[in-house]
């Protein structure tokens, strides 16, 4: 006689979803049938890889999409089989049940991957955010201080160029308007070496040409002279001659004057 396999019940019977009577029934069974308790040990090693495995958490949309969707497949093919009414034909069964492993497999591997690459997705996004939030607060606290009454604040502020890799224009106007237009010798000496830092901007160049005609200290006028030479500004040899015929220019910002110009003209 041919015994009636308990395949399609093994899933279940793992989980714990058995009445009592199937329950005992389907391991009265195991003790009898190879093939059904070889089936049993396979599906064991299959649910334990997947316990292993490492979870990465899917945000919550796509975790309720996901369990919407086998609650929807569990109704439309999930049945209540009896024991009794079981007749699995060898081969057969076990190919459908393989290929029905198989889906899960697939399934739970994309859904796996897909989560993970959302939830990077997000997480760039967030950190983008962040970075964009920082930025501005470094911003705002430099220009602050840079319009500070303290003259050693406003120093502060101008050195505060160094949290910045790649000021925005914004900041370098602001530094400019410090070289040009600040009372304290010592606030726009600094705005002067960071602006020395930046001779690749236009606003630099030409506010560095510009002091040339407004600035009063030697020490400052040799350093932008120094930098304008270094980098060749042809568009800095009419002031350059200008400061150079003014009766109150240092001989030395003079002679520093004459050895530039040659190389720029």
């Amino acid at each position: 006689m041919e015994k009636n396999h308990v395949i399609e019940l093994l899933p279940e019977y793992l989980d714990g979803l058995l009445n009592k009577t199937q329950k005992t029934t389907v391991e009265a069974h195991l003790k009898d049938c190879n093939s059904c308790s070889h089936e049993l040990s396979e599906l064991k090693k299959l649910f334990k890889v997947f316990k292993e495995e490492k979870e990465t958490t899917p945000s919550g949309n796509l975790k309720t999409n996901f369990f919407e969707q086998i609650e929807l497949e569990k109704q439309n093919n999930s049945k209540v089989v009896s024991l009794d009414n079981v007749s699995v034909q060898g081969k057969n069964n076990w190919t459908n049940n393989l290929l029905k492993i198989a889906a899960s497999v697939v399934l739970l591997v994309g859904v796996y991957f897909f989560g993970k690459q959302q939830q990077e997705q997000i997480s760039g996004k967030e950190i983008a955010h962040l970075a964009d939030e920082t930025q501005a607060f470094k911003q705002t606290a430099m220009l602050s201080l840079m319009g500070n009454k303290s003259a050693s604040k406003r120093i502060q502020g101008v050195n505060f160029i160094e949290e910045f890799s790649d000021p925005d224009e914004a900041i370098v106007s602001a530094l400019a308007d410090r070289m040009l237009n600040d009372e304290n010798t010592n606030v726009r000496r600094t705005a002067v070496e960071v602006l020395s830092e930046f001779t690749a901007s236009e606003t630099v160049k030409n506010s560095f040409i510009k002091a040339l005609k407004t600035e009063k200290d030697p020490g400052i006028q040799i350093t932008i002279i120094q930098v304008l030479g270094k980098i060749q500004e042809k568009k800095a040899a009419a002031s350059m001659q200008y400061l150079l015929e003014q009766d109150d220019t240092q001989p030395y910002v003079k002679e520093e004057l004459e050895s530039v110009l040659p190389n720029i003209i």
